[in-house]
Formats: C-alpha cells, sequence, structure tokens
C-alpha cells in the first residue's frame, strides 16, 4: 500500500516506520541517528524512513530554535538519504516550500495545524512526492477525507498518507481518540500514529511544550492493535538537550527494545 523509492522491506508484514530527531540540529547528530535506526530497522525487517524537520515555523516564543538555515538542514537530509540509502521525509509551512523541499526529500509532511490549507496541499501533490497529511488537533479523523481528496484532486497518483496526533483535551492536554485510525483507513490509505506529537502538553505557561513520553510505549501497541499500517517517534540521543519538543522524544537508547515489542503486537495479529 505505501508506494515511496528505496524504501526497503516492503515485503515485509510489519508496520513502517518514520522516526528521528525533531529537527535537524547539526549534520553530525542526524547522520548518527539515521545509522542507529537504519542498522535497527534493517535487522527487524521494518520499512523506515527518517524524518527531520529542515526548519521548525511552529514554536511557541519567538526565541525558540528554528533550523540552522533551510539549505543547510536540506542538504543534511539529502546526505541522510544517499548515506544509508532510505527515504526521508521533512516538514512544509508555506506553499513556495513544496517545491523548494522536494528537490531533497521523499515525503513533504503537512503539520496538523495546516491540515486543512488547501493550497499547501495542493502544492506539495504537484511535486509527485508523497504527501504525509498530520490531523488537526481539531479534527476527526472522518474529516481527514477532505484533506486526502484535496491532494488526490490536484495529483491523482500522489501517495497520500494520514496521520493521527491525538486531540485537543482542554487547554494543555491532548487525548488519543482510536476510532480516528479506522475511520481515517477507509480512505484506502496508509494510516499512521503519531506516538510522540500525540502525548505534548501544550500551552504551557513557561511557552515550552510539555509531555508524557513514558506513555509512548501504551500509544505505539494500542496503535498497532487497531491496525495503524506505521508509526510515527521522534527520537533523540538526549531529549533533555534536544532543540525541540524535547519533553516528549523517546530516547534512542529505548527504541529497539520498543520495537521489538511492537513486532511481537504486530505478529499476533497477523
Amino acid at each position: 500500500m505505501l508506494s515511496i523509492p528505496d524504501l526497503k522491506n516492503t515485503d515485509s508484514p510489519l508496520f513502517f516506520l518514520m522516526a528521528g530527531p525533531c529537527a535537524i540540529e547539526g549534520r553530525d547528530m542526524a547522520l548518527r541517528i539515521a545509522e542507529h535506526i537504519s542498522t535497527l530497522t534493517e535487522k527487524l525487517r521494518i520499512p523506515y524512513i527518517f524524518k527531520g524537520s529542515y526548519r521548525k515555523a511552529n514554536r511557541t516564543k519567538i526565541d525558540s530554535f528554528t533550523g540552522i538555515g533551510d539549505e543547510k538542514a536540506l542538504k543534511i537530509l539529502l546526505e541522510v538519504r544517499e548515506t544509508f540509502g532510505i527515504p526521508v521525509v521533512t516538514d512544509i509551512h508555506e506553499s513556495h516550500e513544496a517545491a523548494f523541499a522536494a528537490e531533497y526529500v521523499d515525503v513533504l509532511q503537512i503539520p496538523a495545524f495546516l491540515c486543512r490549507q488547501t493550497e499547501l496541499l495542493a502544492a506539495a501533490a504537484k511535486t509527485g512526492k508523497a504527501v504525509n497529511v498530520k490531523k488537526g488537533q481539531f479534527l476527526s479523523g472522518a474529516s481527514m477525507k477532505f484533506a486526502a481528496e484535496k491532494i488526490h484532486e490536484v495529483n491523482p497518483d500522489c501517495q497520500v498518507i494520514l496521520t493521527d496526533r491525538g486531540n485537543s483535551f482542554g487547554y494543555g492536554d491532548l487525548v488519543v481518540d482510536y476510532r480516528n485510525l479506522p475511520e481515517m483507513a477507509a480512505f484506502g490509505v496508509p494510516i499512521v500514529m503519531d506516538c510522540t506529537h500525540s502525548l505534548q502538553q501544550p500551552n504551557q505557561t513557561s511557552g515550552v511544550t510539555g509531555g508524557k513520553p513514558k506513555l509512548i510505549e501504551t500509544i505505539a501497541k494500542a496503535a498497532i492493535a487497531v491496525g495503524a499500517d506505521g508509526l510515527f517517534i521522534e527520537t533523540h540521543f538526549n531529549p533533555s538537550e534536544a532543540k525541540s519538543d524535547g519533553a516528549n522524544m523517546l530516547p534512542l537508547d529505548q527504541l529497539e527494545g520498543l520495537l521489538q515489542k511492537l513486532v511481537r503486537v504486530k505478529e499476533a495479529i497477523l
């Protein structure tokens, strides 16, 4: 069902994985994380897409880290792709970014709060790249049909992926409604659970988003159990030092143990 160039282990019955740091903080960290996850997913035969934002446009505070420079970060993503022979995904926030980012990556990701932006979805579709659309925290799974339709209206052959990342619950928390996954799967596209952003605690008075990373395993297991095709996990060698979203990231040294458990869950329901 998932059609992305250079994606490995596509004959595997397991889920696919989108994983990497929240933001590209530098060449060394990106390559080290990519190498670690590539080796791990190859051993477990999990199809893998490296994730890294080349620029963070959606920050709470004006002085929060946004990136190391657009072209510099995108060239690092391209180097990851060429070094390890794996596809890469990154976010775009405005229509004019689509064609620019598409020169370096395989999948364009639409942030949740922009999933209704028609021009942005159309621009991504026109590139011919796969498009991963995060479900808005304010939307039901069923309503994501219209995002997929917008993309396919522009490019019927575009690979669309829909990703759930929880729903707003009060002013400072999110809740995951697992009904959203089968509702989105009914549209005939691959469905992903974002296991890290769904555990965010946004709108903190400090201006820095909080999170509950200890529940990543719970979110991931449940998603696999109800039929998610893929998982999205942000990870870092040291989340406490990450320049973006460290509060809800998985420590990289915990990823192998988690994936082993998730493989067993998937095998149990095959």
